[in-house]
């Protein structure tokens, strides 16, 4: 019972967390569907089903809790990785918004002709990865 009200708590203050402040860095894990993302004051590393990305910048929002920066996105393959492998690279344009503890998030791969998302994350919650096979 104690468990379940701390959970009923939890989700009902979830989309009362205050704003982040304009032009403050986002930190920590945010996870989703298909996606997890580690912020760090100094850029950022993405963990998609099937690829890989980093931010190679702060993630910070402006006034209206919109973001955007740059970075890098690497492509997956089935199978194990063999060595010496080294993975391609492509730069890639991150941008979204964020509203609380709730965050959308695209991203532009140019060179491939790509945009992947919108994902939806939550803050501190674990992302919820389908892994090649």
């Amino acid at each position: 019972m104690r468990l379940m009200l701390a959970s009923i708590a939890a989700s009902l203050t979830a989309g009362c967390a205050t704003p982040p402040t304009p032009g403050a860095a986002l930190l920590g894990n945010w996870g989703g569907e298909h996606i997890g993302l580690e912020l760090t004051p100094t850029g950022g590393r993405l963990a998609y089903d099937c690829a890989a990305g980093t931010i190679d910048g702060p993630l910070a929002p402006d006034r209206g809790g919109r973001f955007a920066a740059s970075g890098t996105h690497s492509p997956g393959h089935g199978g194990p990785d063999r060595i010496g492998e080294a993975p391609p690279r492509y730069r890639a344009n991150y941008a979204g918004t964020i509203a609380g503890g709730a965050m959308e998030l695209r991203i532009a791969v140019p060179d491939r002709d790509t945009t992947l998302g919108p994902f939806r994350l939550r803050k501190d919650a674990a992302p919820r990865l389908m892994r090649c096979l």
